[in-house]
């Protein structure tokens, strides 16, 4: 390609590309329609290029933030598996507490009879001597 073929881009290019090519099949001169059609392709060639590189940023930015979304997702997910977690353990936690309340307060309660049968039975043991006061026991 000579430096006359050299081609500007573009809508301006494209229009330049027209006129050239108008005004070479007015002047019958075959190289400056061939340009003037050279310089329309190239313009349109790079506004498809453009199109092209800009739906490939689109799609791009897209898939990051599915990306993104996936990972906030899946951290969302870990972090409420981790909550769950720790209110189990506070469940099993709370529940072992008021089992072992339970066996306390129970082990109060056999303690407590425990005693009431043996001031019964040493009320028991003092009736009787007291009725038979001889008697060793």
């Amino acid at each position: 390609m000579s430096d006359r073929e050299k081609t500007a881009g573009g809508p301006l290019g494209k229009l330049a590309g027209q006129a050239k090519e108008m005004t070479g099949a007015a002047l019958g001169r075959e190289d400056l329609q061939r340009e003037g059609r050279l310089q329309q392709v190239q313009a349109d060639a790079e506004a498809e290029a453009d199109e092209l590189g800009a739906e490939a940023e689109r799609k791009e930015s897209e898939a990051e933030l599915k990306e993104e979304r996936a990972e906030t997702e899946a951290e969302r997910r870990e972090v409420e598996l981790e909550a769950s977690k720790v209110e189990a353990e506070e469940t099993a936690e709370r529940k072992l507490e008021q089992e072992q309340r339970q066996a306390r307060a129970g082990q109060v309660d056999k303690e407590a009879e425990a005693a009431e049968l043996e001031r019964q039975a040493r009320s028991a043991e003092e009736a009787a001597e007291a009725l038979d006061p001889k008697e060793e026991r």
